[in-house]
């Protein structure tokens, strides 16, 4: 038994739900997903979407909460939205953002430039004292986590001084250093 496919999605309002054959496409105030799928069926009532599955198989039963947690991050994204930070920690390290171009002075001997997505908004934060954090907002929840980890594997943290580029609120496993 599924416990995720199971639970009905509750449609906000202004956001309105079509599903076709073999793809759902749910518009919002924010944007519009589409998602293909198989091997589920949707159906709605009353402001609520419920996903059922042809058969107990082992594949079915997957895809039931696939697809079921998928079409809520759909309808989640396009009525509010999504928002992911990262902070940048080290002496030097630097954020700062031209349209859609993400600056970032890492360490190296050049600083990295980084495209980011027209669907993704990018903000820098810099304040005095305290390390420079970039927001990262959008209503594709895949494509922001996808954008966000990119980010992050330009200077993953490292154990020992924790410098690096980490999500917020992100717990970095330190290691000790030489013993004297």
């Amino acid at each position: 038994m599924s416990r995720i496919g199971n639970d009905p999605i509750k449609i906000p309002e202004g956001v309105s739900v079509d599903i076709q054959k073999e793809s759902i496409t749910v518009k919002g105030k924010l944007g519009e997903l589409n998602q293909l799928y198989d091997q589920v069926s949707f159906s709605i009532k009353d402001d609520m979407i419920t996903v059922s599955r042809s058969s107990n198989n082992k594949e079915h039963r997957a895809k039931h909460g696939l697809y079921r947690s998928l079409l809520n991050n759909m309808v989640i994204g396009v009525s509010e939205g999504f928002v992911k930070e990262l902070e940048l920690v080290g002496v030097g390290y630097r954020a700062n953002n031209q349209g859609q171009k993400l600056d970032l002075s890492l360490g190296f001997s050049h600083n990295v430039v980084f495209e980011i997505p027209i669907e993704v908004k990018v903000e820098t934060i810099t304040e005095k004292g305290s390390n420079p954090i970039i927001k990262l907002t959008s209503f594709d929840k895949e494509l922001l986590g996808n954008v966000a980890s990119k980010i992050r594997s330009l200077r993953k943290p490292e154990p020992y001084k924790g410098k690096g580029i980490k999500f917020v609120g992100e717990e970095i496993r330190r290691k000790a250093g030489k013993s004297a």
